[in-house]
């Protein structure tokens, strides 16, 4: 059954559902994903565990009993960053593209907040996750990705920047810089899985922007240069302020702030399930029950307005679309809230 999509006027969707179009100034997008929980697809694991299959585990210690202590450092990174909890897909020992292929189909009938690999992948996978986030998008499921490198593509900004580029998309965000905690360094994409878990269990109505990290140390120190560069091509970034480790900037790969997606994330999601719930085939379609839907989105909305994730939220039956028959079309309109990132000041003495 379809809770939600995009749709065209001239190809109308035929399965009962609730489609979205939530139309920016520049250019339309569905943005979307549920909130706290990180997806990955585990690479090692104990006799516990069976090969392509789901496990859920909140805490590491259910982790290191599923899966064995020295197979976790991705889940335990992810419960670190601050994840609610971990959805794990165990791949085969060893992993063939089609398995890769298997894994992500896998994961279109579950419900998470954040992809992220085990370790390191390679270009063709990513490039695959990107065309899978994609083709999830178009058909209502939303969801975000964190990627990393190497640790030679790390030791290069401009090849992190680089991949940024290759992967760029508002749903994907890419992290060019690892790091060291007590004596253990991470690749960026090793810590790639703390960055989902801090992108996962960061509230809607706030940013990760200078978001302290638990990391000793970067693995690479940017100039102010790089760190410009890095910003201007949309890589999410890492830095040491002479006391700690701190994101730069909440950044998509696309360079959109990852608070103002995450907020439009939550909006399609929870509205096509609470649409699925409580109003497909369970009211009529006059102004009755139009008025009502109308009615219970604009509630919801305003509760977002409440807690500073939106402002001026707008709903109303859509003028070029006459909703008739068993189709309701609707305008929504609202205005994304983002967080101060930059103070200037002009001091008169």
């Amino acid at each position: 059954m379809a809770t939600g999509g995009s749709w065209d006027p001239t190809d109308l969707p035929i399965e009962p559902g609730l489609y979205l179009n939530f139309v920016e100034a520049a250019s339309a997008a569905i943005k979307g994903g549920a909130r706290g929980t990180v997806a990955i697809s585990l690479l090692k694991y104990g006799a516990k565990a069976t090969a392509k299959q789901f496990y859920t585990v909140s805490k590491e210690k259910e982790a290191q009993d599923l899966f064995g202590s020295t197979n976790i450092a991705s889940i335990r990174l992810a419960l670190m960053g601050g994840a609610k909890e971990v959805l794990v897909y165990t791949m085969p020992a060893t992993p063939a593209p089609t398995d890769y292929v298997d894994m992500r189909d896998a994961f279109d009938s579950r419900m998470f907040n954040v992809f992220v690999f085990d370790q390191e992948a390679v270009e063709f996978e990513q490039d695959s996750t990107k065309a899978w986030v994609e083709r999830n998008r178009t058909e209502g499921k939303h969801f975000a990705v964190v990627f990393g490198g190497t640790a030679e593509e790390d030791a290069d900004p401009a090849v992190g920047n680089a991949r940024t580029a290759r992967v760029r998309h508002d749903y994907i965000a890419n992290l060019i810089i690892g790091g060291k905690l007590s004596g253990t360094s991470y690749t960026s994409a090793e810590f790639a899985p703390y960055m989902a878990g801090l992108i996962a269990g960061t509230a809607i109505n706030r940013s990760i922007t200078y978001a302290r990290v638990d990391l000793d140390d970067v693995n690479k120190r940017l100039t102010p240069t790089q760190i410009r560069a890095a910003l201007t091509a949309g890589s999410l970034i890492l830095v040491h302020d002479g006391e700690k480790v701190k994101v730069v900037q909440g950044l998509m790969s696309s360079g959109k702030k990852i608070r103002v997606i995450r907020a439009r994330q939550a909006i399609a999601t929870d509205i096509t399930t609470t649409a699925a719930d409580a109003y497909i085939g369970k009211i009529d379609n006059n102004p009755d029950g139009q008025a009502a839907l109308i009615s219970a989105i604009k509630a919801y909305l305003e509760s977002l307005e409440r807690s500073n994730v939106l402002r001026s939220p707008t709903v109303a039956l859509d003028p070029e679309n006459e909703s008739v028959g068993d189709s309701v079309y609707l305008l929504i309109s609202f205005t994304p809230v983002d967080s101060i990132e930059r103070i200037f000041l002009t001091i008169n003495v």
